[in-house]
């Protein structure tokens, strides 16, 4: 064979598939994105929610809050104005997440709040969880933030055990992180066996660390709904396990999750599984529907104001 024929030949192999294939559009960069979260508004999904708390069901309810915003990137707070220091602001999409129920007499209140870049692949990194929980018995507040190759955690609680903590974490994947990535680009879900940080909420009422964890993580297309996935994550270290199920096409919505976990304390913990089912989604600038009559929201919704 002539030497200019292996030279074409090497051309083809190579370098040929990257000049006859178009690139697809990043789905962050796309205009359909820009103009669904960049439109002024958060979106509000509400969820039917069941509880497994001391070795019990409970029911409640939960609210998840999707919105983006200019964040800093060395403070690691909302920019007041990202236009005087845009050096050092990113755009992230951020998550509020709201747990109610009742155990018993007495009311749980979670709420947990991750800020996730929009341009994961330069940003690759969550910059922030913060999850507080609150009880008749006390309250609990934890903190991650992205600290050179890994996060610097604080845990301040009401339980002697936990008391008042600072640590590092290991760099890992944040299960916190999860939501706002299959709202941004599902195809980007890690898979495989991973290293992932527990969801803090789970750490909270499970008592447990922020050590990351083995995980075997899929992507599978949901089994009785052909237009959804399902993302599943079993963690190879205990027995817990989580799933959400959210749409195939923009934007992606979360219709539910499944989580399996130990419930309850010595002799009464048993394995259940807490469950979330949406019931209404609206796009609304809520944080301007502060007045009396704005309490109709709650109705469409179909959430408890309480």
């Amino acid at each position: 064979m002539q030497r200019n024929q292996i030279y074409f030949l090497f051309y083809l192999i190579v370098f040929a598939p990257f000049g006859c294939q178009s690139q697809p559009e990043r789905q962050e960069t796309s205009t359909q994105f820009k103009q669904y979260w960049y439109q002024g508004l958060a979106e509000l999904n509400s969820y039917d929610l069941q509880q497994a708390r001391y070795g019990e069901i409970h029911p409640g309810e939960a609210v998840l809050i999707f919105v983006t915003e200019d964040f800093s990137k060395s403070k690691q707070v909302k920019l007041d104005d990202p236009d005087s220091s845009p050096a050092d602001a990113v755009s992230v999409l951020k998550l509020n997440m709201v747990k109610k129920f009742f155990t018993g007499l007495y009311p749980y209140s979670i709420m947990l709040s991750s800020f996730k870049p929009v341009d994961y692949l330069k940003h690759p990194a969550t910059l922030k969880v913060a999850t507080s929980c609150q009880e008749w018995c006390g309250h609990t507040f934890s903190q991650l933030n992205r600290k050179g190759k890994g996060y610097q955690a604080q845990l301040n609680s009401y339980f002697e055990s936990e008391g008042d903590k600072n640590f590092q974490i290991k760099n890992a994947f944040l299960e916190d992180e999860i939501w706002q990535l299959i709202r941004i680009n599902p195809q980007a879900l890690p898979k495989g066996t991973i290293e992932m940080i527990p969801s803090t909420i789970h750490a909270r009422l499970r008592h447990t660390d922020f050590d990351p964890q083995k995980v075997k993580a899929t992507l599978y297309d949901h089994r009785q709904d052909p237009s959804s996935s399902t993302y599943d994550l079993q963690y190879l270290g205990y027995d817990r396990s989580l799933r959400i199920h959210f749409k195939k096409n923009f934007p992606h919505q979360i219709i539910g999750w499944e989580e399996t976990n130990m419930s309850g304390f010595g002799s009464s913990a048993q394995q259940l599984v807490s469950r979330a089912t949406l019931k209404k989604s609206i796009m609304l600038d809520y944080w301007n529907r502060h007045n009396p009559e704005d309490a109709s929201y709650w109705e469409q919704l179909e959430i408890g104001a309480n």
